[in-house]
């Protein structure tokens, strides 16, 4: 076992962000990750990085401007309103919402995919998993929903096409809900291809009409267990990413799917995110010199959270 070929990316910030009592985008996900982590010693083998604050040029390589500063306004008043007395949040819509914190944490979220895309690419690690919150593929080009704010993932493979001027970046994603905000950021770009599997009909409501020829969205019906969702990634993902043969690819990681994560209502366990991530892996080993870098995205309950994470992890660093 080489020791450090898997590099972890946080950031104490993420933990600062939260959006109310009861909240299930809670700080305590990452608590729950850490503590799986330690306990198993699967902590031991990997490589630990802070994070750092993403620059607003790289944010704006995947959202808009105006977009970037209205959300740093909103924070800045905030602010202000709270040393008066104000509230503690800001809501954004029904479910979302930013305290003092939340700017300073998506910046650090973001970052860390950014600092992993980096470390990847000068072969400092093989792949990485960065556990940041708030996640991100709801973000859109110039809207926050479903618990996102900056699209930690749409920015890094916006990132590794211009910085490193690479030709081809896949985006893998497994969460229980469309990655409504990374499509609509990547949608036409020949050069990235996004592979998706989500529960649907369900929030956000989308993916499932007409998609670029650079989306591949498989919406999957309530209560589809595992195997099936085995068999549509055999059937329909791996042709389209072997064909793709991705230098790159960033996977939107959320583990929602679990069957004991009752924010949606699909079968997976931990030994399906095995296979998941080991048939990613087997794609990155291909063609894409192992270049995996991984975003934390959903996940709410705390158990199957952490164990999957775990899983996840263990296949990325061979253990």
């Amino acid at each position: 076992m080489t020791v450090g070929k898997t590099g972890y990316f946080t950031h104490r910030d993420c933990w600062k962000h939260e959006m109310g009592a009861g909240h299930p985008e809670c700080p305590a996900r990452l608590d729950a990750i850490e503590d799986r982590l330690l306990v198993t010693g699967v902590a031991d083998a990997l490589e630990r990085y802070e994070a750092p604050q993403a620059s607003l040029a790289d944010i704006e390589l995947a959202h808009d401007r105006m977009y970037v500063a209205s959300l740093r306004g909103l924070t800045d008043r905030l602010v202000e309103e709270q040393q008066a007395g104000g509230p503690a949040h800001a809501q954004i819509d029904t479910d979302t919402s930013i305290n003092a914190h939340t700017w300073a944490a998506s910046l650090r979220a973001a970052g860390a995919a950014l600092a992993a895309t980096d470390a990847v690419m000068a072969g400092d690690i093989e792949n990485a998993f960065c556990s940041v919150r708030p996640p991100g593929h709801h973000a859109t080009r110039g809207q926050a929903m479903g618990f996102c704010f900056f699209n930690n993932v749409a920015v890094a493979a916006r990132y590794a096409l211009e910085r490193y001027q690479l030709r081809r970046v896949a985006v893998v994603d497994f969460d229980v809900h469309h990655g409504n905000g990374t499509e609509d950021i990547l949608s036409g770009d020949p050069r990235a291809l996004m592979v998706s599997i989500f529960q649907h009909p369900f929030f956000p409501y989308s993916g499932d009409v007409d998609p670029a020829p650079n989306m591949l969205n498989v919406p999957v019906p309530a209560y589809t267990k595992g195997m099936d969702v085995r068999e549509i990634i055999e059937m329909m993902w791996m042709p389209r990413l072997e064909a793709f043969k991705p230098e790159m690819i960033f996977v939107s990681a959320g583990f929602d799917a679990h069957r004991e994560d009752d924010m949606g209502q699909l079968g997976l366990t931990e030994q399906d995110y095995t296979w998941i991530t080991q048939r990613i892996k087997d794609v990155a080993r291909r063609y894409s010199k192992g270049r995996i870098v991984s975003c934390l995205e959903g996940g709410y309950m705390m158990d199957p959270l952490a164990r999957s994470v775990e899983a996840h992890i263990r296949v990325l660093a061979d253990l």
